[in-house]
């Protein structure tokens, strides 16, 4: 047979199929249409990938570092390994409508983007349905994944696919993330200088006997035209005022005394939300069409800024994905958007000037899914099937 059969051209068939057959006695010959081959090039190579080299692949797409210190995110539920995921269902929220269609759809892992475990559970029983979720969950040996605000951080994420709704822009994370891991311990950093050696040997062994104190060094200086002794620490809060406590007894020592906030480096276009200064300024009725066509909305609710109409022009807009009260408060701008906010942080902006745009919490987060599993789908290398759910919608609706 030649390459060509098998780069998607049709099997040439003989004028006369019989021509070139032999059929024996008492033997029946039963024909069939053939059947093009698919292109090679087409076909879709899709392996298996064991659990954690999933969840290790994950974690690289967004680092779990990146993520709040109130949330809980990475691998919820784990089946028994060795486990291998085949398929990949994604949702905004794990309901157990969601769980039933992944059930149904053999899928061997949920990736949902709000974590279905937030408080402990005491127990895991039938009788409240994020309990029933695990339950299930573990029946049909199904992991659960949960970025959460990781995803809300990163560039390539939740709030800057939801900036897109605005139009042409820049933007810039209202709360930059900082590098993970830097400093590696301390929170202050104390530096003094002496030339009294033996006063030196006996504070140094006083300061090693305090918890919490890090990278403790030292090394040769000049002052004054003297040879002395420079030492550098790092510390914690905590151990910083006992530190300075023992060095107080000390008044020349302590007078020669050094204290540096330790400060993260900022991690560039990531964080929590994102302030965005558009192109052109446009009008605010605009910006509501364009939002609305964004999250496939036929309704947002709409705060209007004290003084501004429909016409005023917006050149800056605020936004966070989710409930956005704590990361757009304070923040100067023409618009605040977000999916949800308190009645008493809407009043403020409105007085402030700045008009408000809610579209309930998880519209704002839901359209991110189609784009996500495209991301995915080249970040795990086509190894896997992603889909996304069809069950997973906002609770709430307009009657």
């Amino acid at each position: 047979m030649g390459l060509h059969h098998l780069l998607g051209q049709p099997l040439p068939v003989p004028e006369n199929p019989f021509d070139r057959c032999m059929v024996l006695p008492g033997t029946q010959l039963v024909l069939r249409p053939l059947r093009c081959i698919p292109a090679l090039g087409r076909l879709p190579l899709r392996t298996l990938m064991d659990l954690r080299e999933l969840v290790s692949a994950l974690n690289n797409f967004a680092s779990l570092s990146l993520a709040a210190s109130w949330d809980n995110v990475g691998l919820l539920v784990e089946p028994s390994p060795p486990h291998t995921v085949n398929t990949l269902l994604l949702t905004n929220d794990l309901t157990e409508e969601v769980m039933e269609e992944a059930v149904q759809k053999k899928a061997d892992f949920i990736l949902s983007y709000h974590p279905p475990i937030f408080t402990p559970l005491k127990r895991v029983t039938w009788k409240t349905w994020k309990e029933r979720l695990v339950v299930r969950a573990l029946e049909h040996r199904i992991g659960i994944y949960s970025p959460h605000t990781a995803y809300d951080a990163i560039p390539h994420g939740v709030n800057n696919w939801l900036a897109k709704g605005l139009g042409a822009c820049t933007s810039v994370p209202l709360q930059p993330s900082t590098a993970p891991g830097y400093p590696a311990e301390g929170t202050h950093r104390v530096e003094f200088c002496t030339g009294d050696t033996e006063h030196l040997d006996m504070v140094l062994s006083k300061i090693k006997d305090i918890q919490e104190i890090s990278c403790l060094t030292t090394f040769p200086a000049r002052a004054e035209d003297e040879e002395q002794t420079r030492v550098s620490l790092n510390c914690s809060q905590k151990a910083l005022m006992e530190v300075v406590a023992l060095l107080s007894q000390n008044s020349l020592l302590y007078h020669k005394t050094e204290i540096l906030l330790l400060q993260k480096p900022l991690l560039p276009h990531t964080g929590m939300g994102r302030l965005c200064t558009l192109s052109e300024p446009v009008s605010l009725s605009d910006v509501i069409e364009r939002i609305k066509s964004h999250l496939k909305l036929r309704h947002i609710r709409l705060a209007m800024g004290m003084g501004k109409t429909l016409e005023s022009p917006v050149k800056k807009a605020a936004l966070c994905a989710g409930s956005g009260s704590s990361v757009l408060k304070g923040t100067e701008a023409d618009l605040y958007l977000t999916g949800e906010m308190s009645h008493h942080d809407v009043l403020d902006a409105v007085a402030n000037g700045i008009s408000v745009i809610l579209c309930e919490h998880s519209n704002t987060e839901r359209g991110f899914l189609s784009e996500l599993r495209d991301m995915l789908a080249i970040h795990l290398q086509n190894k896997i099937n992603i889909i996304v759910s069809e069950k997973d919608r906002d609770p709430l609706q307009v009657a």
